[in-house]
This record gives C-alpha cells, sequence and structure tokens, in this order.
C-alpha cells in the first residue's frame, strides 16, 4: 500500500492487496457492524480483520463476536505502552486501513497517517474537539439552537476531529427533540456516510 497525501482522498493499492480494516471501539460496535455489511454486500473492497476495544465489557466485545469478528482488548494500562500494544493488536491481524469506529481515545496515528479514519456525529469543525463525542454533542447541538445537524467522516490526524474531511451528511434538527432523538437520526446519517467515504478513499476493484 502507498500511503497518500491526505489530499490525494484514495489509498492506492496493488492489484493483489486486500484492505483489512482494523475498527476501533469504546461502545456498542453498531458503526463496526455497518462497515462489516457494507463490506459483505460488496459495496467496499475490504473486510473487517478485528475490532479493538479497551474493555472487556465493552458492547462491541459480544456483538462483533456474534457476527464473527474478532476482537482484541488493549487495557488502558499501562498508559506508556498503550499506543504500542494497540498497533501491535492492529499489525497482528495484517491491518492495513483503521477505521475509528465510536473510539473515545486520541488515536496515535503516526504509523497510520493516510490510512486512518474516522466518523463524528456533527458537522465538523462545530461541535468537535476533545470531550465531545456521543450525547455531549447532541445536546451541544440543541443547546445552539441548530436547526442542522449530521456527520462527518474525516482523515484522522493528530489532534481531536481536525482532519480533512471526506463525507458529510446532514439532518434536520427537529422542535422537541432530544439528545436521544437526534442522536438516532444523526447515526442513520452515519450508516450511510461511513461506506460512502470507504469507497471514495479505497476505490472500486
Amino acid at each position: 500500500m502507498v500511503v497518500p497525501d491526505v489530499a490525494d482522498r484514495r489509498v492506492q493499492l496493488t492489484p493483489a492487496e486486500t484492505v483489512r480494516i482494523g475498527a476501533l471501539a469504546s461502545g456498542g460496535g453498531r458503526t463496526v457492524i455497518n462497515i462489516a455489511h457494507a463490506c459483505a454486500r460488496g459495496e467496499i473492497p475490504a473486510m473487517v480483520a478485528v475490532c479493538v476495544v479497551t474493555r472487556a465489557d465493552a458492547g462491541a466485545v459480544s456483538r462483533c463476536q456474534s457476527h464473527g469478528i474478532p476482537v482484541a482488548v488493549v487495557e488502558p494500562e499501562p498508559a506508556e505502552t498503550f499506543d504500542d500494544r494497540v498497533d501491535a493488536a492492529l499489525l497482528a491481524h495484517d491491518v492495513n486501513f483503521v477505521c475509528l469506529a465510536g473510539y473515545l481515545r486520541r488515536f496515535r496515528v503516526d504509523a497510520w497517517h493516510g490510512r486512518a479514519l474516522n466518523i463524528h456525529p456533527a458537522l465538523l469543525p462545530d461541535f468537535g474537539g476533545q470531550g465531545m463525542y456521543g450525547d455531549r454533542v447532541h445536546r451541544a447541538v440543541l443547546e445552539a439552537g441548530s436547526t442542522v445537524s449530521g456527520c462527518t467522516v474525516h482523515w484522522v490526524d493528530g489532534a481531536y476531529d481536525t482532519g480533512k474531511h471526506v463525507v458529510q451528511r446532514r439532518c434536520a434538527v427537529h422542535p422537541g427533540d432530544s439528545a436521544e432523538t437526534l442522536a438516532a437520526r444523526v447515526f442513520a446519517e452515519e450508516c450511510i456516510a461511513y461506506p460512502e467515504a470507504l469507497r471514495q478513499v479505497l476505490g472500486g476493484r
């Protein structure tokens, strides 16, 4: 694989190379399964090779295992070796592309520059940054009085939510929305946006 300038928006693959996605998750793993299903339907020229989580009790563990996706648990402590152990877990499953899928820690992108995407549940650059995740984002959108929200798939860089955008999808914020009702509407857009972004950067084969 040739690591691209992210402005190219496309990963170059050799004809014989299989894209093996390593998904990083902190929650229930719904985004991982969405990506895996899109791969299985032939929409994305890839497969999910492993899901890396930081807690053995994360919902993603049972959800991914029930779909036949290997799971690697990388404990956060000791902190000084955490990033190395995440990289080792990915490499142990021959991963060559990374998808952050509801992952709440900063990902050390050094070895994965141009090969790592993240999805954020808002229209970046608004409502992003450290500590902005899940319902915190949706509550902030509602408190700001926004009439539109959505999601952003972007390249991962060394900071939170600052990488170049690949795909954004929008949805309306309805009067009377709660964080939960808005989250459900945004997640429906996420299920479309992540496969679309992966098709853009991985191309068709």
